[in-house]
C-alpha cells in the first residue's frame, strides 16, 4: 500500500500486518519498490495512516474481457459483439496522472450530465518482459488492485462513432480511481475473484473473475508482443458484467458512495464530488 501519516513524511511504501500498517522502510515510491523487488528495510508501525493510491502506474491499459458487459451495452447501441473481439483482447491507453485513491472524491467534470463507474479488477506488473509467453504470464504479475474507470456516458456516446477510442469520455483529473491496497499475486487467485460493486449500499452488479474470456495471461501476452512491459505497468480487465451503471441505465449522482469490492483484496470507496453549475 501507499500512505500518508500525521508525521509529515509524504507518501510511503507499506504494508499491512493484521490490521496495522506499517512502514516498509523503502524511500521511494511503490513503482520503485515493485522495481527493485520488494525489499523491505527498517520496518515500524505507523498510526493513522491514510491510505492513498497504491501506485501511480507507468502505463494504464483497459481491456474488454468480460462478454456479460458487452452484451448487456451493445444491444442498446445497435451494435453486436464483433468477431475480431473473441479473438483479440484489444486495449485502450489511460493517462496515469488521472489515478486517485481510496476515500478521495470523485471530481465531476463540467462537460458531463452522465457520470458512470466501471468496476474491473487490475493487474500490477513486476518482472519485466517482452514477448511473453501464456505459460509464464502470471509470473510477471506483482500483484493485483480494484480500478473504478470512470466514465463520462454521454461524451463517450459522441466520441464512438469517430472510432478513435476515449478521449474526454475518459481522461479527466481524478477520472481512474485504484486501490484500497495491492495485494501480491501470491495471496489470491486471478480467476477465482468475486468482484462487486455497490452504490449508496445498494448492490447494482458484479461478476467472478471465472467469466472473463480474456484471461490476465492472455492479456499480457498480447500487449509483450515486441514491446517490453515494465513493473509498474497497470493492465484491466474492462467493466465486470453488471459493472456499470449504463448496463442498469442508472447514473451516478452527487454525493452517491461508490464501494467497489474484491475478494482477498477488500473495498474501494468513494464519494462522488458536486456537478459543476
Amino acid at each position: 500500500m501507499t500512505y500518508e501519516s500525521p508525521e509529515g513524511r509524504g507518501r510511503r511504501v507499506g504494508y499491512l500486518d493484521g490490521d496495522a500498517v506499517v512502514d516498509a522502510g523503502f524511500d521511494g515510491d511503490m513503482v520503485a519498490f515493485i522495481e527493485a523487488g520488494a525489499p523491505v528495510g527498517t520496518t515500524r508501525g505507523v498510526a493513522n495512516a491514510v491510505l492513498r493510491a497504491p501506485l501511480r502506474p507507468r502505463t494504464l491499459r483497459d481491456f474488454l474481457a468480460f462478454e456479460g458487459h458487452l452484451l448487456n451495452v451493445f444491444p442498446a447501441l445497435g451494435k453486436a459483439i464483433p468477431e475480431e473481439w473473441y479473438r483479440l483482447p484489444a486495449y485502450y491507453k489511460g493517462l496515469p496522472d488521472t489515478v486517485i485513491g481510496p476515500e478521495d472524491e470523485i471530481p465531476w467534470p463540467a462537460y458531463t450530465q452522465r457520470l458512470d463507474h466501471e468496476l474491473e479488477l487490475a493487474a500490477v506488473i513486476g518482472r519485466p518482459g517482452k514477448d511473453i509467453t501464456e505459460d509464464n504470464a502470471l509470473d510477471h504479475v506483482f500483484g493485483y488492485t480494484i480500478w473504478n474507470d470512470l466514465s463520462a456516458r454521454d461524451v463517450q456516446a459522441g466520441e464512438l462513432p469517430v472510432g478513435m477510442g476515449p478521449g474526454k469520455a475518459k481522461d479527466w483529473d481524478g477520472s481512474n480511481v485504484l486501490g484500497p491496497c495491492i495485494v501480491t499475486a501470491d495471496e489470491v487467485d486471478p480467476h477465482d475473484i468475486e468482484l462487486e460493486v455497490r452504490v449508496n449500499g445498494e448492490r447494482w452488479g458484479g461478476a467472478n473473475t471465472r467469466d472473463m474470456h480474456h484471461t490476465f495471461e492472455s492479456m499480457i501476452v498480447y500487449a509483450s508482443q515486441a514491446l517490453m512491459l515494465r513493473p509498474g505497468e497497470v493492465l484491466g480487465s474492462g467493466t465486470a458484467t453488471g459493472g456499470s451503471g449504463v448496463e442498469l441505465g442508472r447514473w451516478l449522482a452527487p454525493a452517491d458512495t461508490v464501494e467497489m469490492e474484491a475478494s482477498g483484496i477488500g473495498v474501494l470507496r468513494n464519494v462522488v464530488g458536486h456537478r459543476p453549475a
